[in-house]
């Protein structure tokens, strides 16, 4: 497998899965469902993943990528043909979790083979294409789905976008593609724990950053449609606003694989905190359009590469015959953060309002930063 070809399948896969984020909420609401029931379909898009990241980033490690890829990705356009098939607020909560399982182990697997084509000075520039492919389409898929719900319906619209996922499902069933494998006396089961991975030094730190910025991007996505309301903007000027931080993180992983091999990732990462969380406290403190768009563009720039850089390190420190178990760690840490910070971020704004949310996770990633730079 070529890294032409990963990227080309990665943004296949996240196309018909960003889609079918969209499609799958707005046609819970076409249900008549209650805030409530949409939340709880949305959220099991995660579940399955944070009980079983785990295992399946082994299970990547012991017998390769490809399976797990066709796994993945066959399991988003079963989920897709049954909504179609079966246009009921019932089936949602099938297809949500199903989709969901598909496109993490599909994730954990694409990253696992990122990691492994080429040489390993060449993992920030493959991540950075990786990360570049997730970004494209995560833009064009929900801008499609909400042009093809508009156009031919919910159901409809769910098994257009479906195309990209079964094109990958054919190309991936046809062709024997695959990467170098682990040596397979380095991924005994009996000697994995993750005890094990925050002995290593430097590791425990490494998951801390992840942590700290997947919950600053969560966080931003989460309390930007809030904070606009209280100031009363309209929902199209907030979706500008969200489209500038998307607009720099595209820009910024468009660049990466031009410059990664002169970068230092550590360092990097030490100062995309250190800017994200000075820009996050100074966001509620601002009213102003054109200033917010300016510093949502900034907050982009900041955590946009971060992603690259993190899968570099953590695949660069992981053992022998474990690296698919290490990105599947932080893959869980993501889909914790996913589910928790807009519960915790939403009852501290309900009682104190949206200040403390800002400075109090601008200050964690400042403090974060200043003990990375320590202990580096």
């Amino acid at each position: 497998m070529s890294i032409r070809l990963l990227v080309f399948l990665t943004v296949l896969s996240h196309l018909s899965f960003a889609g079918f984020r969209v499609v799958l909420s707005l046609m819970a609401i076409h249900h008549q469902a209650s805030p409530f029931t949409v939340g709880v379909v949305m959220s099991l898009l995660t579940v399955v993943a944070m009980l079983l990241a785990v295992r399946w980033g082994r299970w990547v490690d012991r017998i390769g990528v490809r399976w797990p890829m066709l796994a993945g990705v066959a399991a988003i356009l079963v989920a897709m043909v049954l909504v179609w098939a079966v246009p009921r607020l019932e089936t949602l909560f099938i297809a949500s979790p199903l989709a969901g399982s598909g496109f993490f182990l599909y994730h954990i697997a694409a990253g696992q083979a990122a990691a492994m084509i080429g040489r390993p000075e060449d993992r920030v520039k493959n991540f950075s294409l990786l990360a570049l492919a997730f970004s494209t389409s995560g833009f064009l898929g929900p801008m499609l789905a909400g042009f093809a719900i508009d156009g031919i319906g919910h159901a409809n619209a769910m098994l257009a976008l479906a195309a990209g996922a079964l094109v990958n499902t054919v190309v991936l069933g046809t062709r024997k593609v695959e990467v170098q494998r682990n040596d397979p006396t380095a991924v005994q089961e009996g000697k994995r724990r993750i005890a094990d991975l925050l002995r290593i030094p430097g590791f425990r730190l490494v998951f801390i950053v992840s942590g700290a910025l997947s919950m600053t991007w969560d966080l931003f996505a989460f309390a930007i449609p809030i904070y606009g309301s209280q100031l009363g903007l309209s929902a199209s000027t907030i979706g500008v606003i969200l489209g500038a931080f998307g607009a720099a993180v595209f820009v910024v992983r468009l660049a990466l694989p031009l410059i990664a091999h002169r970068l230092d990732e550590w360092r990097m990462l030490i100062a995309a905190m250190f800017m994200s969380g000075a820009t996050l406290l100074v966001f509620p403190l601002v009213d102003g359009v054109p200033l917010l768009l300016a510093l949502s563009f900034l907050l982009g720039i900041g955590l946009g590469g971060t992603q690259p850089f993190l899968m570099a390190l953590l695949y660069a420190k992981a053992p022998a015959g474990r690296g698919a178990e290490v990105l599947s760690v932080r893959t869980w840490i993501i889909n914790f953060c996913q589910t928790s910070v807009p519960l915790a971020s939403g009852a501290l704004g309900a009682a104190l309002g949206m200040l403390p949310v800002f400075w109090a996770m601008g200050a964690s990633l400042l403090v974060t930063g200043f003990f990375a730079a320590r202990g580096k």
